[in-house]
């Protein structure tokens, strides 16, 4: 992979170590970093037939696993759950010893946002993961449905009354003891976030392909929300693959 926004780095030059480095959180975190990961097509669209999978290069499929390796936590929509059939993550040996190196448990916990408790307990994300999910929930979900999670062997934590809004997410993930956050969508959770100001971090991968169809974008919501950002980085691999990193101007540099 070659670092276009860095002329002081050889082309093909950026190994494992590297890369790691380009996307590691601050060091030295008060409080819960949001970092959000989505893969587009060129021209916009965050899925191909509903899903997004059909979108991921290997470089994409590289830097997603190491995203989840860095994070303590990954939150996701309950529609994204449901669409990409989510399992737990997966780990490795060598990958727990990478984790535990790290001061990080060595699963990183599912959790899935869901205002309204609407999750079949077939989903992969109750049957094939090490870890049980954790379910971000409202006092307005149905009490039936929450029971029936809670049989599948999720564990549920009512964070809001009504609607669960960017406050009220980064303060359940701030009482679990989360610092370092992996949002991998969808686009409702994630224009919510913009929307309320919470969002400190974008990993968002062009796939180079053009896809057309009916999608829509990474980030959906009733009301525009501006966030001002800078670039991290932008690494392109051999296909074409584009590979960036966002931060909201205010907050610090990234490693270098």
């Amino acid at each position: 992979m070659q670092r276009l926004d860095d002329p002081s780095v050889s082309p093909r030059t950026i190994d494992d170590a590297g890369l790691r480095a380009l996307y590691a959180y601050p060091a030295e975190l008060t409080r819960p970093w949001m970092r959000i990961n989505f893969v587009s097509s060129l021209d916009g669209a965050v899925a191909v037939e509903g899903r997004s999978g059909a979108l991921g290069t290997p470089a994409d499929k590289k830097v997603f696993g190491l995203l989840r390796e860095l994070a303590d936590v990954i939150v996701v929509g309950a529609g994204t759950v449901r669409s990409e059939n989510y399992g737990g993550a997966r780990t490795s040996e060598a990958l727990r010893e990478r984790r535990a190196a790290s001061g990080l448990a060595p699963v990183p916990p599912i959790v899935v946002v869901t205002a309204s408790g609407d999750l079949d307990s077939d989903l992969r994300v109750f049957t094939d993961t090490t870890i049980p999910p954790v379910v971000f929930t409202t006092d307005r979900a149905p009490k039936s449905k929450l029971r029936a999670l809670e049989q599948a062997g999720a564990d549920v934590r009512v964070i809001a009354d009504h609607e669960i809004d960017g406050t009220a997410l980064l303060t359940a993930i701030e009482d679990a003891g989360w610092k370092r956050v992996l949002c991998e969508g969808g686009p409702r959770l994630f224009g919510r976030m913009i929307v309320d100001g919470v969002v400190d971090d974008l990993c968002l991968t062009w796939a180079p392909v053009l896809a057309a169809g009916a999608e829509g974008r990474i980030a959906t919501a009733p009301l525009a929300g501006l966030t001002e950002m800078r670039r991290a980085h932008l690494v392109s691999d051999d296909d074409g693959t584009l590979l960036t990193r966002w931060l909201r101007a205010s907050n610090p540099e990234p490693p270098s």
